[in-house]
């Protein structure tokens, strides 16, 4: 949906701004002051419109919430609340543009820009997401609503955006467990490193990381002594990701204490090497 969808020509919204902000003979009045109720459905929509061309998207979401309330159930009201969603998410009010976008989906869930308000609320969550080193609650409140546009709206326009986000949103939770991991590997804390890497290759295996994550669990392994451990993971590292510098690292650390690149032991990194070998790894 393009804000222009339901606007009219740009002179004809230029006199109705001129309208709206004169008064009794007074040259202009705080919008707070305005009384809506003398104007169309129609005419505050544009006004709202008008705004959002103007880059005033937090006077945009007043008018649109203008109209919901003073025309509930017009068709201009409808339009209105998938409006208020774009322009509370413009003027990064997050919570509110969500909140629209909500009311558009209970209020209108089979229509067409159904979609739309769901990718919204999507976004509201996504575009908060800024730096690995953030509660992660956001991201998986993302990766949720992201699901939704791709199994409930799969062939609307959105639902390849969607999986694109969703894919870097996951891939961000993998970043952070792999943060979290090395800032216990420099201390020396090689479990509770394992523990996040471990994280990484079971549950984050599409993302970027997987390949880092096998060769600081080598590192780890190596460290306390585990070398059948170590040995798989760098086998698991030969088999998906020999071109990698990651390898060449793991490569040399293990032949270096005359150790081989294959799985060994009975460890759960022996099970994901079997289902890799059974075509289910990656």
């Amino acid at each position: 949906m393009r804000i222009g969808k339901f606007g009219a020509k740009l002179v004809g919204i230029l006199v109705l701004s001129l309208a709206l902000t004169a008064c009794g003979g007074r040259k202009s009045v705080e919008r707070g002051n305005l009384d809506y109720e003398k104007y169309t459905a129609k005419q505050i929509f544009e006004r709202g419109e008008y705004d959002l061309a103007q880059k005033k998207p937090d006077l945009a979401a007043q008018s649109f919430a203008e109209v919901e309330r003073l025309y509930p159930y017009s068709a201009w009201a409808k339009r209105a609340v998938i409006m208020q969603a774009f322009a509370h998410h413009q003027d990064k009010q997050y919570e509110e543009s969500r909140a629209a976008a909500q009311r558009y989906i209970d209020f209108y869930p089979t229509d067409e820009d159904a979609a739309y308000a769901q990718f919204l609320l999507a976004l509201s969550y996504y575009d908060q997401i800024d730096e690995v080193g953030r509660d992660q609650g956001l991201t998986f409140q993302a990766l949720q609503a992201l699901r939704q546009v791709i199994e409930v709206y799969p062939d609307s326009k959105y639902a390849s955006s969607a999986t694109l986000k969703f894919d870097l949103a996951f891939d961000h939770l993998a970043a952070k467990e792999m943060e979290v991991g090395r800032y216990y590997l420099r201390r020396d804390n090689f479990t509770a490193a394992i523990n996040r890497f471990r994280v990484v290759v079971e549950d984050f295996q599409t993302t970027t990381h997987t390949a880092e994550a096998l060769h600081r669990l080598v590192e780890a392994y190596l460290s306390l002594g585990l070398t059948d451990e170590a040995q798989t993971a760098g086998a698991i590292l030969g088999h998906n990701f020999r071109s990698t510098d990651w390898y060449q690292d793991s490569y040399k650390m293990l032949t270096g204490r005359g150790l081989k690149l294959e799985a060994t032991g009975d460890n759960w990194l022996k099970q994901v090497y079997r289902q890799m070998l059974q075509g289910r790894w990656l």
